[in-house]
């Protein structure tokens, strides 16, 4: 055999199997004790509104007062996000 002869070492580009997902890889949500897991949350979350009803919109209110700082320091980034004020 030549040795100028340019041999391929494995098959063309494309044809490689894909890479097989390793077992712990995957995060604890998208594992099957974490589909169960929201499915049985979903499913508490359920009957405790419409079992609970009244006392979950009781609590309304109190989570529209309490989205307003949470919005201030999340979206704002506190009071160092409101822009327009140089740092010396």
């Amino acid at each position: 055999m030549n040795p100028d002869t340019h041999r391929m070492s494995g098959p063309p580009t494309g044809s490689e199997p894909e890479a097989e997902v390793e077992a712990g890889t995957r995060g604890f949500w998208t594992s099957k004790t974490g589909l169960v897991t929201i499915a049985f949350l979903l499913i508490a979350a359920f009957f405790l509104l419409t079992e609970h009803r009244a006392h979950t919109f009781g609590v309304l209110p109190f989570l529209l007062l309490l989205a307003c700082p949470l919005l201030h320091v999340f979206m704002h980034g506190g009071h160092r996000g409101h822009g327009g004020q140089k740092e010396n």
